[in-house]
């Protein structure tokens, strides 16, 4: 008798919880337990070999049309989801000197050559180095 008045009071206050969600809710991914504005349900998406990751791009140097290194990728900045940025390190020689200019994405191509990723774009270091200088908010 005693085992079934447990069982009873534990059933019940397990259905308490679900009986005090609103029926409204549904969700394709499996229940989790969030907080804010994020959007409660997970899509999921299949990556492909060929895809660039931002592991990929920091650090890449990127060259011009002579062949010579302008600049290193140092960051992205994002907004909306989206790439807006890319802050390449300019200048200065092992740290000494350099600076932050950021770039449109678009006039920076990146591309599979060799299988290795590589970077171009059509500017010299001068011009780099005339660029406004991009400075991290505080």
């Amino acid at each position: 008798m005693k085992k079934l008045a447990i069982i009873t009071t534990s059933l019940a206050l397990l259905a308490s919880p679900a009986l005090a969600q609103s029926t409204t809710t549904t969700t394709t991914a499996p229940a989790a337990a969030t907080t804010g504005a994020a959007p409660a349900e997970a899509k999921y998406s299949t990556v492909s070999k060929d895809e660039m990751f931002s592991s990929k791009l920091k650090g890449l140097n990127i060259t011009n049309q002579a062949n010579e290194t302008v600049g290193e990728i140092t960051d992205l900045a994002i907004k909306n989801n989206q790439v807006d940025a890319m802050i390449l390190s300019v200048g200065g020689f092992l740290g000494v000197g350099e600076r932050y200019v950021a770039v449109s994405p678009a006039s920076v191509k990146v591309s599979l050559k060799d299988n290795k990723w590589v970077a171009t774009m059509n500017t010299t270091k001068d011009a780099l180095k005339a660029a406004p200088e991009f400075k991290y908010p505080k």
